[in-house]
């Protein structure tokens, strides 16, 4: 009993509560023994883990798992702790391991391999979960191949009998219950999904285990759980492979939800890296060739299940595509959407990078956590990442905050037309048309000439600013944020719309306003849409007109003069 309350008091220390649950903490420090973070208390002594211990495998799970290093156990540490995942160990090897990786961030081998390549698998029982005996045994078998298109491994499958002799092969997949008999018992649905043990010659080697309390399925809606990309996860442990901390790697511990599409899917670098480290590349000529690397005749691969529109995870389509985007950038030639704590990316073929949001604080390692950008552009002349929060703003060089940040934003010398101190930054964005550097704020802007500023060093804005933004003709004069995309034309982002500048105009008479949701964000197309406040239209009334393009095509013009003379009409007549 002594020894649970200090156990409770060191955990207190390490919350920074007044009052938390001691059941909660004993539950961490054994969720930290459990995956390799801690080593287990020694039963023979009852000697205690020590604060300092404790504080420090906190510090290597959150960056293993890629949050906010605080020692802490805060709201996010615990989220990730319920997050369903593998229950293999992230990190194998004891203390010597432990101190590696806290040095670096990296695929991990297991020491183990396959002294062969020509290897067999079998499913010794199925799920009791609604997906079909045969769908498992095509997503089994291309689970498999995911690794053999990178790798000189073939899998050939082996017919079993149910027993667990030498006529299983060589990695051997079941679906089981709580305990069976392997020391690693699962835990019912949530929590722990699968695990796979790694190669030799023990009875158990190569064995895939997944957890037949969870419901698995092929395209996991979120409430069911892939079993694709869990199976390929397995497998690379089955091949040799540990966890892995990169981000994106598909040897994450946690669940990461379906792929886009299956028969696309691709390994990361990480993970091809990881494998051929192991057993080598295969040659890309044979990579083009059907059926290499897997059973001769592959089982034909099934069409993807029918679309659900009307359940989507909460963050991956609501906050999505409802628009009003806090912030939005044109950052390495990809587009950033900021909102919240979250962000998405769109590529520059147009393909979102993930449906599913991404958090600020893990890829921009140093911005606050729980507060909203208000503003992001890169630099020009250095490809430097300035962020605008408050009255403060950040310099990174890629993903890593420089030191000496954040500074005040009294910095950058902004005053209004009345001498006051700007205390927030609206919007930025350089303008190809001059290259100049353009800050937004309380519907007034200045300007900057950064192309001789190389020491990182802010210079006063140009004379003659600030200046009111109705001067740009056509555009929403309180903007969320405005990037330089295409062909040099500038994007005006407002609520869930967006409209376009070309060629260096700045005053243009009318901007058709286009859906940023649909165009930008995959989203689809809502039955009937609203238009947003047109300048230089004082009542108001104007018939909503929405197309998917990027630029203004010029065999729509025709249709867009139509559309006005119709608003105009209906305006007189009411």
């Amino acid at each position: 009993m002594e020894l649970d309350l200090l156990l409770w008091i060191m955990m207190l220390n390490l919350m920074g509560r007044a009052s938390p649950d001691p059941n909660q903490y004993s539950r961490a420090v054994d969720w930290l023994s459990r995956y390799g973070y801690l080593p287990p208390p020694d039963p023979r002594t009852s000697k205690l883990q020590t604060k300092e211990g404790i504080e420090q495998a906190i510090r290597v799970m959150q960056r293993f798992g890629g949050i906010q290093e605080t020692g802490l156990m805060d709201k996010e540490t615990l989220k990730l702790m319920s997050t369903p995942r593998c229950s293999l160990p992230d990190i194998v090897g004891g203390e010597d391991m432990r101190r590696r990786r806290r040095r670096r961030k990296r695929y991990a081998l297991s020491g183990l391999k396959w002294h062969k390549t020509d290897l067999t698998w079998s499913i010794h029982s199925y799920p009791t979960s609604s997906v079909s005996q045969g769908m498992v045994d095509t997503l089994i078998a291309h689970a498999l191949k995911a690794w053999s298109d990178v790798a000189p491994i073939n899998f050939r499958r082996q017919q079993s009998d149910g027993s667990r002799g030498e006529g299983g092969g060589d990695i051997r997949v079941s679906f089981a219950k709580l305990l069976h008999n392997d020391g690693y018992p699962f835990d019912g649905e949530g929590g722990t999904l699968a695990h796979a043990f790694f190669p030799g010659l023990d009875e158990v080697s190569g064995d895939t285990h997944f957890d037949d309390h969870e419901i698995w399925s092929y395209g996991g809606d979120g409430s069911t759980t892939d079993l694709f990309t869990v199976a390929v996860h397995e497998f690379g442990h089955a091949l040799g492979l540990s966890h892995s901390s990169s981000d994106p790697s598909i040897m994450r511990p946690y669940y990461q939800g379906p792929v886009e599409d299956i028969r696309k899917f691709k390994l990361e670098l990480d993970d091809r890296l990881a494998i051929q480290q192991l057993y080598g590349a295969r040659d890309n000529a044979e990579t083009d060739q059907p059926g290499v690397g897997v059973d001769p005749d592959p089982p034909l691969f099934p069409s993807p299940p029918p679309r659900r529109p009307t359940k989507y995870p909460e963050l991956s389509f609501n906050e999505r595509c409802q628009g009003s985007f806090d912030a939005v950038a044109n950052i390495r030639g990809e587009v950033f959407f900021f909102k919240g704590e979250h962000f998405w990316r769109t590529k520059r073929d147009g393909s979102l990078v993930s449906l599913r949001p991404a958090l600020i604080t893990n890829f921009w390692m140093g911005l606050p956590t729980g507060t909203k950008v208000d503003a992001v552009y890169e630099r020009k002349i250095d490809s430097r990442i300035i962020f605008f929060i408050g009255s403060q703003y950040w310099v990174f060089k890629d993903t890593t905050a420089m030191s000496g940040y954040p500074r005040p934003l009294s910095d950058w010398k902004m005053r209004t037309q009345s001498g006051e101190l700007v205390d927030r930054v609206d919007a930025a964005f350089i303008w190809a048309h001059n290259g100049k550097t353009y800050l937004f704020s309380g519907g007034q802007f200045w300007r900057f000439d950064e192309s001789q500023n190389r020491e990182g060093v802010i210079k006063e804005p140009d004379q003659q600013y600030p200046r009111t933004n109705d001067l740009w003709g056509g555009m929403p004069t309180h903007m969320d944020d405005i990037i330089t995309w295409g062909e040099g034309d500038a994007y005006f982002f407002k609520d869930n719309f967006y409209w376009v500048l070309e060629n260096g105009g700045i005053n243009q008479e009318y901007v058709s306003p286009k859906s940023t949701s649909i165009d930008w964000l995959r989203c689809p197309a809502p039955p009937t849409t609203s238009t947003p406040e047109i300048p230089g239209n004082p009542k108001q009334c104007v018939c909503a007109f929405n197309r998917s393009p990027l630029s203004l095509r010029s065999d729509c013009l025709i249709l867009i003069a139509v559309t006005m003379i119709i608003n105009r009409l209906m305006c007189v007549k009411n």
